[in-house]
């Protein structure tokens, strides 16, 4: 009686601007023996993991991101245009709202006050490093944001999570 062994390798990887690419490979073999089992296993890991990391380098088709909406506009007044919203379509947001959340946006509003920088220079930083504004950064880039804000200001985490709310001033 054959055993049937198959064995998938997968794997995803992020993209710029939101995207991803993946790529993965099965491949099904009779065994005579169960013996043959380990052996085979990891012999078929090895051969899939080398073909889907030889593959996956090719990209292949990016987007253009001017075109699909995935970058700010250029438009030379520091705003970022029309961003796709949480329903991923492109239309405008309310100025108030942001995409991180609301301790992120208050930690980020109240390090900026305290140490006196330029809203425009956190905007700067933020199309900088993620390629949209501060409104639109998710809760990750909200946080890296911060972490740079907080290294700016020579204010570094010592360790302890920092992202805690602080007592009420009474």
């Amino acid at each position: 009686m054959a055993i049937v062994l198959e064995a998938n390798y997968a794997k995803k990887l992020g993209l710029p601007n939101f995207s991803s690419h993946q790529y993965s490979v099965t491949i099904r073999t009779e065994l005579t023996d169960l013996t043959q089992v380990e052996e085979a296993s990891t012999r078929l890991y090895g051969i899939l993991q080398d073909a889907v990391d030889r593959e996956i380098q090719h990209v292949g088709f990016m987007p253009d991101a001017s075109t699909y909406r995935m970058k700010p506009s250029q438009n030379g007044d520091g705003s970022n245009g029309h961003q796709p919203n949480g329903n991923g379509h492109g239309t405008p947001r309310n100025n108030d709202q942001w995409n991180c959340t609301e301790g992120q946006k208050g930690l980020i509003l109240r390090v900026v006050s305290e140490n006196k920088l330029e809203k425009n220079d956190v905007e700067r930083m933020a199309l900088e490093l993620f390629g949209i504004g501060v409104r639109e950064l998710d809760k990750m880039q909200a946080s890296q944001l911060i972490e740079d804000l907080l290294e700016k200001t020579g204010k570094k985490s010592n360790g302890r999570r920092r992202w805690s709310r602080q007592p009420a001033q009474s």
